[in-house]
């Protein structure tokens, strides 16, 4: 392996096509694409400031880095990509990526990041961005914080532990989506969705889980939740708390120690088709 340590590079493709590296301690200054289409890299201890550092490159593991501002639409194309213990601040960072593990990461601004990406794993990190990880699939999370709106839009085969949203809109328009032990705070939750589970999870959420197919609760609490439900099909929910309002679910069972206000309109659905069972606790 090629070993570079301890040196600042500028210009355009400076390591274009680098292969079977070892980087330790190096600074890219002003100039696109310095590590474009390379293979087999090793890199730490180092600094990105512009733009579009890392990709079509293939097999690349990244430690103790910083991705600083205007190194933006940096991953892209780029598969095989580990990146721990990082700085990243800047917007557009992956896009049509595969195979991404990152652990202990810092998104600072991830607007528009994770676009169209596939094979993700995400543990024990913190994500600040509108719309994180649109259109991508096979995602896996766990002891990551994210705060910003439409996250998830479009995803498909998302499983979650342990973490924490505060996002409006989060997880629309999705596929197969399980979350373990894990806190949602916002507005509007998972509507569209086809396949989604909560298990031990605690939401607050305004008019969220609406015009959901196959939607399953377990050992979970909805705290100030109202209108929710509506147009919920094949639901089978058990909850720990009350429900202030539920409105217009399709089909399924409800169990619940109590609900504000049920609506079931029978112009718009059959309400026999939905079982409601109010299990008092103690």
């Amino acid at each position: 392996m090629r070993e570079i340590k301890n040196r600042y590079f500028k210009g355009e493709r400076i390591l274009y096509g680098l292969n079977d590296a070892n980087l330790d301690g190096i600074t890219f200054g002003e100039g696109e694409s310095p590590l474009k289409e390379a293979q087999n890299i090793n890199l730490k201890n180092s600094i990105f400031k512009w733009k579009y550092p890392l990709c079509y490159d293939e097999n690349v593991k990244v430690e103790n880095t910083t991705f600083e501002t205007m190194s933006r639409s940096g991953i892209w194309y780029t598969k095989n990509i580990s990146i721990k213990n990082s700085a990243l601040q800047t917007p557009k960072l992956f896009r049509r990526a595969s195979h991404i593990t990152l652990d202990n990461v810092h998104f600072a601004d991830a607007e528009e990041t994770m676009w169209t990406c596939d094979d993700i794993k995400i543990t024990n990190s913190q994500i600040n961005s509108d719309y994180f990880d649109k259109d991508s699939k096979n995602i896996y999370l766990d002891n990551v914080s994210v705060v910003g709106n439409y996250v998830f839009d479009g995803a498909e085969n998302i499983e979650v532990h342990n973490s924490t949203f505060v996002s409006k809109d989060a997880f629309w328009n999705c596929k197969n989506v399980t979350i373990y032990n894990s806190i949602i705070d916002g507005e509007y939750l998972a509507w569209n969705t086809n396949n989604i589970k909560f298990i031990n999870c605690k939401i607050e959420n305004d008019q969220g889980l609406n015009y959901i197919d196959q939607l399953e609760m377990k050992d979970s609490s909805l705290i100030h939740i109202d209108l929710v439900f509506e147009y919920v099909s094949n639901m089978d929910v058990e909850l720990n708390t009350e429900i202030d309002s539920v409105k217009k679910p399709i089909s399924g069972k409800l169990v619940a120690p109590e609900i504000g206000t049920l609506i079931m309109d029978p112009n718009k659905i059959d309400p026999a088709k939905t079982t409601i069972v109010l299990k008092i606790s103690g």
